[in-house]
């Protein structure tokens, strides 16, 4: 009769340890999920070419930063990227760009500082990372830009995530990279000067958006 009882007991033993499992492992397998999710939600806004001199960027818009997301498009719609430099660059860290003094090379001394004379307001979000190739607005420091406001055109692309997750919620993030890795790395290992700027430019030389058909939409300025 002991044996018998010791056999129902463990067996009802085994049995709930298999059932907490099962359970643990449902938690597990719908937290990941739902990241998937959150994850394929941040990335289905627009997509764009971001194209220059060593290759093409392609990019996915954040549907959960529309000013950014609606600014972006308007600019890249004009034309407005189409001849800036990658004007700071730096390995290990970001590559910058959309100023428009960088078309003219006799403001050389002014890179950094253009934009169309606006700014947006800040679309901080816990859930946007600066991982690698994020897309990030660029912005005036905290003791002139108390609210954190971004640039109205400048825009940086993470190139490692380690060193600029420090940047989480100081910064917008508002896109992330889906192909053109590489060539990412292949502009931030250019040569640069003290001031971080490339000694041989690199241009972009369009941001089209894609179509659903994998075509590029013609710019405004065309």
């Amino acid at each position: 009769m002991d044996r018998i009882f010791f056999k129902t007991v463990l067996f009802i033993t085994v049995l709930s340890i298999a059932a907490a499992c099962s359970s643990s492992l449902s938690r597990d397998d719908a937290e990941t999920e739902m990241k998937d999710m959150e994850t394929k939600s941040m990335a289905s806004g627009p997509v764009f070419d971001i194209v220059t001199d060593m290759g093409t960027i392609r990019v996915s818009l954040y549907n959960e930063t529309p000013g950014h997301r609606d600014n972006f498009m308007k600019l890249a719609s004009e034309g407005y990227y189409d001849g800036v430099l990658f004007h700071r660059v730096i390995d290990g860290f970001m590559i910058q760009t959309g100023d428009p003094l960088t078309k003219d090379p006799s403001k050389a001394q002014m890179y950094g500082t253009g934009g169309p004379g606006y700014t947006i307001p800040a679309e901080f979000n816990r859930n946007l990372t600066h991982k690698k190739g994020a897309l990030a607005a660029a912005r005036r420091g905290d003791a002139a830009n108390p609210k954190k406001e971004s640039s109205g055109s400048q825009f940086y692309i993470v190139q490692d995530e380690e060193n600029c997750s420090q940047l989480d919620g100081e910064y917008t993030v508002f896109g992330e990279t889906i192909d053109g890795f590489d060539v990412i790395d292949k502009i931030a290992s250019v040569q640069t000067d003290r001031r971080d700027r490339p000694v041989q430019d690199i241009h972009i030389r369009h941001i089209r958006q894609v179509l659903p058909d994998n075509t590029e939409t013609p710019s405004d300025a065309e």
